[in-house]
């Protein structure tokens, strides 16, 4: 049985990724925060011989080692990594200090490096990596930050892992979901400018959803992807690689404030 480490699996794209691997027949480890969410996950997957969750924070010292040491005292090894946790909301490069600075290198560009380096030497020939980074990653974005310096960190550690692994069968490839229609970011589609910026300028009849990007991991995970390495592949409509806008916004008016 394939067994695959989920963290941020509490909630949205963490956790459906947890249980469309769990509903491909896989063992998941769910990692998170919150030992009662994480209790969501063990009842969707619903079988107790292939779920187990583990509330910690990502950053602490000994998190890697808790990690990979509950996963391989229950089934013996681990096949899969996916390192989906972490934060929105960032600030622009002048309004970012330094805690929060640190805080989003250390939860999305640190915490993956660490639980990447201490899981390798448990993974055989077959096993990936699967990085969730974000289309500020690819286009940088307004507002980005410390959230787009992380995921382009991220972004280079997936193409030095594909390299150097890969000869020894272990695979790694980032996915970068635009926005995906989450608790946190319908919060922020009230906005109206940030709503705009989706709707308007993807070339999709809607926005992501949490199954598209779990099915695109699970696509990496799956023999369908075992050829794939060192790619980023952008889960988004269209809206980083074209310059399209819809006809609404083709036509409307411009007003100066």
């Amino acid at each position: 049985m394939q067994v695959a480490i989920v963290t941020g699996a509490s909630s949205g794209i963490g956790f459906g990724c947890a249980t469309t691997l769990a509903a491909a027949g896989m063992a998941v480890l769910g990692v998170g925060r919150d030992a009662d969410r994480l209790a969501d996950v063990e009842r969707a997957i619903g079988d107790p011989e292939r779920v187990a969750t583990l509330a910690v924070d990502l950053t602490a010292d000994d998190a890697p080692a808790r990690i990979i040491d509950t996963a391989v005292a229950r089934w013996g090894h681990v096949d899969f990594l996916i390192n989906n946790a972490g934060v929105g909301s960032p600030k622009p490069l002048h309004e970012t200090d330094d805690e929060s600075l640190d805080y989003f290198l250390g939860l999305m560009l640190r915490a993956p490096f660490r639980l990447a380096r201490d899981v390798i030497g448990h993974m055989g020939p077959g096993s990936a990596i699967i990085n969730v980074t974000s289309t500020f990653a690819v286009v940088g974005g307004l507002r980005g930050g410390a959230y787009s310096a992380a995921k382009g960190g991220l972004t280079a550690l997936t193409g030095h892992i594909a390299c150097q692994y890969g000869a020894q069968g272990i695979r790694c490839n980032a996915v970068a979901p635009g926005v995906t229609l989450t608790p946190m970011v319908e919060k922020r589609l009230d906005d109206p400018g940030f709503r705009k910026m989706q709707t308007e300028m993807t070339p999709h009849t809607r926005l992501g959803t949490v199954d598209d990007i779990a099915a695109t991991v699970a696509f990496l995970c799956s023999p369908g992807g075992a050829f794939i390495n060192g790619q980023t592949i952008v889960v988004d409509g269209g809206w980083s690689s074209t310059k399209y806008l819809s006809e609404f916004a083709l036509t409307s008016d411009w007003v100066a404030k």
